[in-house]
């Protein structure tokens, strides 16, 4: 037997009911999850006009497998690279030419390792795909490439990868390379825990560690733990609300998501998580002995979440999208807050000027 509470009230289930199209959880978040202004639409739905379509038509199945043309992915895994990067060149008073390397280096990786974390996700999820609207024209769940051909492109996803991975040091390439066991088993977390979306901050955090170790040949871990700590709780709250928008699925396919756990206490739960992760990024900031405008970036991160947390319609996918979107900016204001300090440190131009 299963009790779960689900909204405020308690649904016992036997296990072959618990995930059944007509259980009382299925009704019950079908009844309260599911908003009047954006119907379930079961059944393919057309693909989006982008620049992708512009491509070669043999092209376009593995450029929308990577999602590139959704940027906001590369960019949440990116951030806490930045924040790292900037944080160690500020400690260590490095010249802008070390930062501006790394920055590009990380920015490239990110954009690949989210690309080769997007095909993993989807080789697992090819049938389930099949089955949630919001993902029904992937490309694998469509057949417009098959498993084969993904695990091929996955390979040399990998080695362009580990192509950026070889331009650091031995510790970093280690630490590096540690990291793809947790990218890995992400999509099977969603099968058996409530919390895939703290396994995710697991694995889109690790630029936390790997961007100090690039810069000074190891890592800070007074710093970095609770900054990545911060991170994790970030990817919580943004993961969450992104789960928001496939909830009715999820439940009707077996897939389980924070956003199913917390239900109705998401709001009140994800502004526990912000504070967390201000309050954790502000302390790595301290340890790293920052100024006036690391804690102005933090506070506008701060800001940035309430925004979204206040605006965001947790039943309407739209506006969990745009919730989800908006998240990302407060990683910006992080960095920028990061990078304000670094860039008044008399050392930063000094090679420029000499």
């Amino acid at each position: 037997m299963f009790c779960r509470r689900v909204i405020g009230r308690p649904l016992v289930l036997t296990r072959p009911q618990l995930f059944s199209p007509k259980s009382s959880l299925c009704r019950s978040l079908r009844s309260r999850f599911l908003s009047v202004d954006t119907p379930h639409k079961p059944g393919p739905t057309s693909v989006p006009k982008t620049w992708v379509d512009r491509l070669p038509a043999r092209a376009r199945p593995y450029v929308y497998l990577t999602r590139v043309d959704k940027p906001i992915g590369t960019l949440l895994l990116f951030y806490p690279c930045a924040w790292s990067i900037t944080m160690a060149s500020y400690a260590l008073q490095l010249p802008f030419t070390t930062p501006l390397t790394y920055i590009s280096l990380f920015g490239l990786g990110a954009l690949v390792m989210r690309g080769a974390g997007c095909t993993i996700n989807d080789m697992w999820d090819k049938n389930l795909d099949k089955s949630v609207a919001r993902t029904q024209t992937r490309p694998l769940a469509m057949g417009d490439i098959t498993q084969k051909q993904a695990l091929a492109f996955l390979g040399v996803q990998l080695s362009a990868g580990l192509g950026v991975l070889l331009q650091l040091n031995w510790y970093s390439i280690l630490l590096g390379a540690s990291s793809l066991s947790v990218v890995t088993i992400y999509p099977l977390m969603k099968r058996i825990t409530y919390w895939p979306q703290a396994v995710l901050g697991l694995a889109f955090n690790w630029g936390a560690f790997l961007g100090w170790s690039a810069v000074s040949g190891s890592t800070d871990w007074s710093v970095c733990l609770p900054l990545y700590a911060g991170g994790v709780c970030w990817t919580l709250v943004y993961d969450s609300i992104y789960a928001h928008q496939d909830k009715l699925d999820d439940v009707m396919v077996g897939i389980r998501s924070t956003a199913l756990l917390f239900g109705s206490q998401t709001r009140p739960i994800l502004t526990g998580l912000s504070a967390s992760t201000l309050s954790l990024v502000s302390y790595a900031g301290y340890l790293n002995c920052h100024g006036s405008p690391f804690y102005l970036g933090v506070g506008l991160a701060g800001l940035q979440l309430a925004r979204v947390l206040h605006r965001t319609d947790l039943n309407s996918r739209d506006s969990c999208w745009k919730g989800f979107v908006g998240c990302g900016w407060a990683g910006l204001w992080i960095w920028m807050g990061a990078l304000g300090d670094y860039l008044m440190l008399p050392s930063t131009f000094q090679s420029f000027t000499a």
